[in-house]
């Protein structure tokens, strides 16, 4: 083993922080080298975003071939939907970034070596028997998918199985009413599967705004997803070809395959951060300061395994963030404020801002504008599916605070009024503003009429 001080910056983890910050550092003329275990682009590209996004565009399909007719269409054939297909060309898809991100990388000048990278003090790290030094180190692995820590539960899948899974399930048991939770089950049903979904709280998706996810809940069910609350799994037992699922409440649920959706833990096993001085808490997850510093005087961390706020955009800003800090003179912070984030379930949620629960729990006095509407491409269809839209109005500012919205355009639009929020838009400004006829989202800027 040898070892050179012949970096000025070595990033551990290749997903979008990790390839954001590199191919940054680099452009301001600093050695780089990025240490990634398995495949370039992370989780988003390859086990995430991306991936899940493509097999909803496939089980989207399924209400264009039933809304066809009521627009003159005559299907010939009923249409039929194969897996495989889908999966095999979704893999391609996943190659094609994985090489693109390797040419991004190599354009840049970053040196990538395709080994995990283990630290040994601050500025040291030992990767595939070799060991390499650097100025400043960066720490972007990302998180993991886990598992209730239920008997028999290790024989379910998490969002990596289901994403590579040989068959589609028939029957689908899903536990867990997050993001992936809400967004697996839209996709396997849109594909034809029986799918139930458990979750141990009221209501779907915590944390967002109650009267979008109750609005999903119905527009889920109207579907023929099954959802049940309050529900608390003890045990998972194979039986024959399936699965049974008992649960606390004295009740068995039945399926082919089971998917536990019930969160993510950083990715910090096996880093020996303890070697170089790093301090997690006790989720795992890496204790950093607004300029993503950890414990260690240079060591820095960006992206989920810090658990600050999960998303890409974040993980890539962190990363750029710490990039402008500490290799261009420019201290650079990143806003957390009116993050837009979406849910591509079926039908769609877009979302920024407060919603109207939080904005109660700090006290502010609000005025709540919301309807709902079937959209204009339903009335020839028949289908009886709603959008919801709702804005939070801050009532001594006149400010809107948060702004949701349900339905297929959803996310769409909301990437648009994250702009106005960040600049400060009020109730005034958005009724001032002419509404593009006719579209869903003229409706946030006609609403008149406070719910509250």
């Amino acid at each position: 083993m040898s070892a050179a001080d012949d970096f000025d910056l070595i990033t551990i983890g290749a997903g979008s922080g990790g390839v954001a910050a590199s191919r940054r550092a680099a452009s301001y003329g600093a050695r780089v080298a990025i240490f990634e275990g398995t495949r370039v682009g992370g989780t988003c590209v390859l086990r995430g975003c991306v991936p899940k996004k493509l097999l909803m565009y496939g089980a989207q399909f399924h209400d264009a071939f039933e809304d066809a007719a009521g627009y003159g269409w005559t299907l010939g054939e009923t249409p039929r939907f194969d897996w495989p297909t889908l999966l095999a060309r979704k893999n391609r898809e996943l190659d094609r970034l994985n090489q693109l991100y390797l040419g991004m990388l190599n354009k840049a000048g970053v040196t990538v070596i395709p080994h995990q990278a283990r630290l040994l003090d601050g500025h040291t790290v030992e990767a595939g028997g070799q060991r390499y030094r650097a100025k400043a180190i960066l720490i972007a692995t990302g998180g993991h998918p886990t598992r209730l820590p239920v008997p028999g539960l290790d024989a379910a899948m998490t969002s990596d199985d289901l994403l590579e899974s040989p068959e589609l399930p028939q029957r689908l048991l899903v536990i867990g009413g997050g993001y992936i939770g809400v967004e697996f089950a839209s996709i396997c049903r849109g594909m034809g599967a029986d799918v139930t979904v458990l979750i141990r709280s009221q209501h779907i998706l915590n944390g967002f705004d109650d009267d979008i996810r109750q609005a999903l809940e119905v527009e889920m069910t109207r579907r023929g997803i099954a959802i049940h609350s309050g529900i608390h799994p003890t045990s998972l037992e194979r039986i024959g070809g399936g699965f049974v699922l008992a649960t606390q409440e004295g009740r068995r649920f039945e399926a082919d395959h089971v998917l536990c959706a019930t969160g993510r833990r950083p990715n910090t096993q096996g880093l020996g951060l303890d070697a170089a001085g790093v301090a997690v808490n006790d989720a795992g997850a890496i204790i950093v300061d607004e300029w993503s510093q950890t414990s260690a005087p240079d060591i820095f961390a960006v992206g989920d395994v810090t658990d600050r706020v999960n998303l890409t955009p974040v993980a890539i800003a962190e990363g750029r963030a710490f990039v402008e800090t500490r290799f261009n003179a420019n201290p650079t912070q990143v806003s957390y404020a009116n993050i837009p984030t979406a849910v591509f379930s079926n039908p769609a949620i877009g979302t920024v801002g407060m919603t109207e629960g939080q904005a109660h729990a700090q006290g502010l006095e609000i005025d709540i504008y919301r309807t709902a509407f079937r959209p204009m491409k339903n009335t020839l269809s028949g289908r009886e599916e709603r959008v919801m839209i709702k804005l939070v109005v801050d009532r001594a500012s006149d400010r809107v605070l948060g702004a949701h919205m349900l339905g297929a355009d959803g996310p769409e639009i909301v990437q648009g009024l994250a702009v106005a929020l960040n600049c400060g838009a009020t109730k005034k400004d958005f009724d001032r503003t002419i509404g593009l006829h006719p579209s869903a989202a003229e409706e946030f800027v006609t609403l008149r009429d406070k719910m509250s």
